[in-house]
């Protein structure tokens, strides 16, 4: 067996050690002090040691956790400026309010959340008075990421500088009627507030690391200097949890992103108890943070603590605190200080001998109030900290109590976080604490009475004054009157009409055609931002990379392996293109940083990111409703689209039902072009429509998702005629009939179908049209059917406007008035998609789709297997027409032997 006291084999065993003697020196002095004074004296000593030549500049790993105590002792805390008493009175105010406004919804049925902001009300206050920039100053301010379960104190802090009444106050989530408050930071909801949704626990984190990130991306790029705006996102140790929360750390660090802080509000809570019952997440989160590059505060003892440390001469206090799992720590909270005495001192006789001097009062003034997160000066010597760190990220660990100034029914309960109200003796307790002049006479009915000091009062003249030194209020949401983008010229679109003549072109390269010649207009081209997940050269943007370069805040360092090449890999500090690597929801968060830039920053800028779209709205849907909830804009394209044109991928690479998804979202307008021409009349009313001259109640606010294609196909001409351009924004037009598309039809007064197809497989349709006329008699028309939803959506507020009043007919069913015969829709998709039209079509309705899982294999044989394919369209159009006796019942059965099927 191996002796575990032996010292094992390193890293070091491999390089020539120049002087032994030394070494061997060194090593005994270390063994020496551990046997005279103790391993805990010898680690001591080695951490000491490390942290001295890590100042020096000498290259060593550093150590990942640290002891359970501040980073920055109380001895090394800058003084705290303006008026502490002040502040201490306006944040006992939010406080009073952030709960009633809860309490009274309550009322109501409408819930709330009351001890998250309880908890972290200081991190909030100080930075709300000390280090948050407003956007009435230079640049475009800092950028807030507020715990969503904190919004009560930013409602609160709102009502108390006049922002917000009472009114409002009491409408707290009731919003139904116009003049409501969200219940969490939604921009959609109160746009003149809020700028980034959060409460989609993870979400927050990871955009805040890609909006710092996309800081630096416009000041690089020369779009606009704002480096001096500051990212702090706002976050709970249990939301730590989540993957997206962690998912960006090293990019964070690799990039050096020191205008981002993340403040982790360490109540050691989450919804249904301890986050780390057994362990210790402070330390967790240390280890996490400084393994991936981070800086690291943290601020987790208030300074009642600081007597106990000056008498742990022994290490035996800060040994305790270290060992004293999370859940205990929260047991303390709630005990009495014989309990704590017994069980926290007791372990150790050096303990014991300590807690022989302490008070009772003291103990429970310890280990009942005193944390970091709770005392503004160590907030603040955190905060400032963080700021003046250069060359990292900062996260700031401050160790709070959850419910924290509600009393005890609420401090570190279990369940605090579903508690939704307080009584009123609660409440008057709570009075008393904060010494607030609300007497009980305001109590009226038993209902808590909102506190404010009154509009000229000290406390708000205070607040408002340093707001104003601040830059203006925070959080605030700007929308510029920026003048409408010009559009592109107009050849860049109408170069696609003429089709591709004999050269076969899939969709995917035909929009990335049309991007390589936006990016080139001499007005906007340079607000274009494409993203792209590490499948640039799937999607053919290669050529790209020498003409716009691939962001990178280090330039390019090295020599691309394929330098000598046309289209070789090129890095630029002032790259254009966001090449993220394998991540899905890294590049989301780039998309919404950027689609959002034009209340940001007040600068408009084009989002276009291209990915799988199996990959997209499947993994990262969630990111599109934050998306439509920050009001982004721009295009979201699912290339290699559909289920049978990705071929050989399988199951998990076969998209069959993007469409269904992003119709849930109310802020996606989907399309699914089958021709190149249709992706131009698309892409230039998404311009018109997003960043151009908006009609008349028309909603900028939108986003754009389409689906392209990998299968190289034959691109038609655009049609002649009115009206095509019209249909192809609204989402249908007829392609072509039987006799414009020159099939031969034996008899005039031949049984006729409607054939709606949309994407690729319109090419299904149109061979399918050929065999009806060419084998069965049968005249069919073909239908480009480009925005399934977009039909659906228009449909829909038509019957809304019936039951106005209003008279309306849905647009599909004005397309497709007086079409003869039955209407038959195909996509590459699951029926679902095509059948959202179904109830609104006057004609006999059925549909094909790709229903199931995906699987390997060629084309034709995976539209054969889901009975897509152009004689499978033959067999059901058929089918068709036999229920109505235009055809012969026998004829179903003759195709399908025909085309064994």
């Amino acid at each position: 067996m191996t002796d575990p006291n032996a010292i094992q084999p390193s890293a070091l065993d491999q390089l020539p050690d120049r002087d032994p003697e030394e070494t061997a020196e060194w090593q005994a002095s270390l063994d020496a002090v551990a046997r005279e004074a103790g391993p805990h004296r010898a680690a001591y000593l080695m951490r000491r040691t490390l942290e001295r030549a890590e100042a020096g500049g000498i290259a060593l790993p550093k150590l990942l956790e640290t002891d359970y105590v501040n980073t920055i002792p109380t001895s090394a805390e800058p003084g705290l400026p303006g008026d502490p008493e002040m502040e201490a009175r306006i944040t006992a105010w939010n406080r009073w309010n952030a709960a009633a406004m809860v309490t009274r919804g309550s009322k109501h049925g409408v819930g709330g959340h009351i001890a998250t902001f309880a908890s972290a009300a200081w991190l909030y206050e100080t930075g709300f008075n000390h280090f948050f920039k407003g956007k009435e100053g230079d640049g475009s301010g800092d950028q807030l990421y507020i715990q969503g379960h904190a919004s009560p104190g930013v409602y609160a802090r709102a009502f108390l500088d006049g922002r917000l009444n009472e009114h409002h106050l009491d409408n707290f989530r009731q919003e139904a009627g116009g003049n409501g408050l969200p219940s969490y930071p939604h921009p959609r909801r109160l746009p003149w507030l809020w700028e980034f949704p959060t409460v989609s626990m993870g979400l927050g984190p990871l955009s805040a690391i890609y909006q710092a990130r996309f800081n630096r991306y416009l000041t690089n790029r020369g779009i606009k200097d704002v480096s001096s705006s500051h990212v702090w996102a706002f976050l709970g140790d249990g939301e730590m949890d989540e993957p997206e929360s962690t998912a960006a750390l090293a990019l964070a660090s690799r990039e050096g992103l020191d205008n981002l802080t993340f403040v982790i509000n360490c109540n050691l809570q989450r919804l249904d108890g301890p986050v780390r019952a057994n362990f210790k997440i402070v330390q967790e989160l240390e280890a996490q943070f400084r393994g991936a590059g981070w800086n690291v505060v943290k601020t987790l003892w208030g300074s009642a603590w600081d007597e106990l440390f000056a008498l742990d001469t022994t290490g035996a206090l800060v040994r305790r605190l270290r060992e004293v799992p999370d859940a205990q720590i929260q047991t303390y909270q709630t005990r009495d200080a014989a309990y704590i005495r017994a069980d926290f001192f007791g372990k150790d006789p050096a303990l014991a001998e300590m807690a022989k001097l302490l008070s009772d009062d003291k103990i429970l003034e310890c280990f009942h109030l005193s944390r970091g997160g709770h005392e503004a000066r160590k907030v603040y010597a955190a905060y400032k900290a963080a700021v003046e760190h250069k060359g990292a990220p900062t996260v700031i660990l401050a160790q709070t109590v959850k419910g924290h100034t509600l009393g005890d029914g609420f401090a570190s309960k279990n369940a605090n976080h579903q508690m939704k109200k307080l009584t009123v003796d609660e409440f008057k307790t709570m009075r008393d604490l904060l010494e607030l002049p609300i007497s009980d006479s305001q109590f009226i009915d038993g209902v808590v009475p909102y506190g404010h000091p009154g509009a000229d009062s000290p406390e708000v003249r205070y607040l408002q004054e340093r707001r104003a030194a601040l830059g203006g209020p925070a959080p605030a949401r700007r929308t510029h009157a920026l003048a409408p983008l010009p559009a592109p010229a107009e050849k860049t679109f109408a170069s696609f009409d003429k089709g591709s003549g004999s050269q076969n072109v899939a969709t995917t390269m035909a929009f990335v055609r049309l991007v390589k010649d936006l990016v080139r207009d001499k007005e906007t081209g340079k607000r274009w931002v494409p993203i792209v997940p590490d499948e640039a050269r799937t999607f053919g943007m290669e050529s790209l990379f020498p003409s716009l370069g691939i962001y990178s805040p280090k330039g390019q360092t090295y020599e691309p392996v394929d330098r000598d090449q046309l289209m070789y890999y090129k890095e630029a500090k002032n790259g254009q293109i966001l090449n993220e690597g394998i991540t899905e929801a890294g590049s989301m968060a780039d998309f919404i940083a950027a689609s959002t830039a034009y209340a940001t920053h007040g600068e408009a800028m084009i989002p276009f990111y291209i990915f799988y779209s199996m990959f997209g709205w499947q993994r990262t849907a969630d990111q599109m409703w934050q998306l439509g909830d920050q009001l982004g804009r721009g295009f979201l394209v699912g290339a290699t689209a559909g289920r049978t044109t990705l071929t050989g991928e399988g199951l998990q690479h076969a998209d069959g039902h993007s469409p269904v998804i992003a119709a849930t979202n109310p802020a996606a307008l989907t399309y699914d072009p089958a021709f190149a021409y249709e992706i131009a009349v698309i892409v230039r009313e998404g311009l018109r429509r997003m960043y151009g001259e908006a009609k008349p109640g028309e909603d900028q606010n939108v986003f754009y998702y389409l689906t392209v294609y990998n299968e190289p196909l034959p691109q038609p001409a655009k049609p002649q005629g009115l009206g095509i351009d019209e249909g192809i924004v609204k989402g249908l037009y007829r392609f072509s009939t039987a006799e414009s598309a020159g099939v031969n039809v034996a008899a005039a007064n031949a049984p006729r179908i409607q054939l709606l197809g949309s994407g690729t497989a319109i090419h299904w349709a149109v061979e399918a049209q050929k065999l009806l006329a060419e084998e069965w008699g049968v005249a069919a028309d073909v239908w480009s059917a480009t925005s399934w939803s977009e039909l659906r959506r228009d449909a829909m507020e038509a019957d809304a406007a019936l039951l106005r009043g209003e008279e309306r007919v849905p647009y599909v069913r004005q397309a497709l008035q007086g079409a003869e015969g039955p209407v038959l829709a195909v996509s590459d998709y699951m029926r679902q998609v095509p059948d959202q039209i179904a109830q609104w079509v006057e004609q006999d309705y059925s549909s094909l789709g790709a229903d199931g899982f995906g699987l390997s294999d060629t084309r034709e044989a995976a539209r054969r297997h889901f009975g897509v394919d152009a004689q499978s369209i033959v067999v059901a159009a058929l089918a068709q027409l036999a229920k109505r006796g235009e055809v012969k019942a026998t004829a179903v059965k003759e195709a399908r032997e025909k085309y064994g099927l």
